[in-house]
């Protein structure tokens, strides 16, 4: 038979060096003692309701954060009937980072004992949200329970980088840990080697909102300035918004349930920010925080998103894609785009294309708005360029007068359509007066909805390739 590290099997009572408290509302918390079962009842604890338990990270002052009563408060709240449970192994997080890694396991060794004292009923009611170290210390009491006793579902938020990055998954939270485990990493930038975030995948659904390493409204710039003024201190404070900004995430998911963020699944940063992944087949998409989506997948998702700085965080991505026709000279132009749909318009959008523009060139780009534009009905469009480009056209001018008129700097445009990420929709875009797609240098056009059906064209011209192959 398989050799168990159950620790359940250990005969000797275990002493944990953990404080575990449920949480009551408010300011009202009640001890949980595991080797004093009468707690359970006194504390009000009910077994057949789903168990949280939510596990800070490393403490740099020995006091527990804000954020962990603020998000019992928000489950206790939206879910009402749900034992929440906060762990304080402030204790062991309140030293130097690398004994405070050393304990990890340890208080991953108390949670799992604490969990086989409760005896919750059903265990995939059972749920871990743990912070930075908290997140491996959930993935550890996680690999400390195997077969029926497996936990439901692990939240890693921003799980720490230092001493776990590259580590084989029994060293830190991994997929194997609970039946289903998602990660939100939002502090992966890697200064020296090291980042205060773990870049690696370690859940089933890993999302990187905002690329992962650096979340907007944080001044990530002085990170560095801060330690070398203030020392530990300041890297607490700069580091605080980035790497917290997980936490803020996951309580916005259930603060907002009508503003629900959404990450679709992408190679790299990179290669979403040209748009190219808005895609929801195939569980390509998921919703960021508490109300995702449960799949389990043999191997971990990356899934990207933009947000704003602030709560409500949820942002609308849309996929803009535009073909340009004879185009002789290169030229790197900005447009300025606005969308208008049956719901909101977007206000202009300034795009500059820096790789260059060439004959038959398609490009595609990621543009996100704070609202929902409805089915979109409309797009104006312009184009400017630099100076620079905007002298040799004038000198060219003045050598060449064709017929005494000046003409001003074409662009020649194919197709243009636009895709929302959130409702799967895409809009082909057709000039509104049957003009041509032509556009001259700062002239505004108006194109709308193309008339014909768009999608079933491409269908049936793709099974017709299919069949001439």
């Amino acid at each position: 038979p398989d050799i168990q590290k159950d620790v359940v099997r250990l005969k000797e009572p275990h002493v944990s060096g953990s404080v575990f408290r449920l949480f009551l509302g408010g300011e009202d918390t009640c001890m949980l003692d595991p080797l004093q079962l009468h707690t359970l009842t006194s504390c009000g604890f009910n077994s057949s309701n789903p168990l949280i338990i939510i596990t800070h990270g490393w403490s740099v002052d020995g006091m527990l954060e804000s954020w962990v009563v603020r998000m019992a408060t928000i489950l206790k709240r939206n879910l009402v009937d749900v034992n929440v449970v906060m762990t304080d192994w402030l204790r062991l997080a309140h030293q130097h980072y690398p004994l405070a890694v050393q304990s990890t396991r340890t208080v991953g060794k108390d949670i799992a004992h604490l969990l086989q004292s409760l005896q919750v009923r059903f265990t995939n009611q059972l749920h871990l949200i743990g912070y930075s170290l908290g997140a491996h210390i959930s993935g550890f009491a996680g690999s400390f329970l195997r077969g029926a006793e497996k936990i439901g579902r692990i939240t890693g938020l921003d799980p720490a980088g230092p001493l776990f990055e590259g580590m084989s998954p029994t060293e830190r939270l991994s997929p194997d840990d609970a039946e289903f485990v998602d990660a939100i990493h939002t502090f992966t930038h890697e200064r020296l080697g090291l980042s205060v975030g773990i870049k690696q995948a370690v859940a089933h659904y890993d999302f990187y909102p905002n690329g992962g390493d650096f979340q907007p409204g944080c001044n990530f710039h002085n990170i560095y300035e801060h330690i070398s003024d203030y020392g530990i201190l300041g890297f607490e404070q700069t580091v605080k918004c980035a790497h917290e900004r997980s936490v803020h995430l996951f309580m916005d998911s259930l603060l907002n349930e009508d503003k629900q963020s959404m990450a679709y699944r992408c190679s790299d940063n990179s290669a979403f920010v040209r748009g190219i992944c808005l895609d929801c087949r195939k569980n390509r998409c998921n919703t960021l925080g508490y109300n995702i989506k449960k799949v389990r997948t043999a191997r971990s998702k990356k899934l990207y998103l933009k947000t704003r700085s602030r709560m409500p965080y949820k942002l609308y991505h849309y996929q803009f894609r535009i073909q340009f026709v004879n185009q002789t000279e290169e030229i790197k132009p900005t447009l300025i785009i606005s969308l208008q749909g049956t719901e909101n318009e977007s206000g202009e959008l300034f795009i500059t294309i820096d790789e260059g523009i060439r004959e038959n060139t398609t490009l595609s780009f990621l543009i996100t708005l704070d609202k929902d534009l409805g089915e979109l009905m409309m797009l104006k469009l312009s184009w400017e360029v630099s100076d620079m480009w905007k002298n040799v056209w004038t000198r060219m001018q003045s050598i060449f007068l064709w017929g005494g008129q000046e003409s001003k700097p074409q662009m020649m445009l194919g197709k243009i359509s636009v895709k929302a990420g959130e409702t799967q929709d895409r809009t082909s875009f057709c000039s509104m007066n049957n003009d041509g797609q032509q556009i001259e240098v700062a002239q505004d056009k108006v194109f709308v909805r193309c008339k014909e059906d768009e999608p079933a064209r491409h269908r049936r011209k793709h099974s017709r390739l299919v069949q001439i192959n």
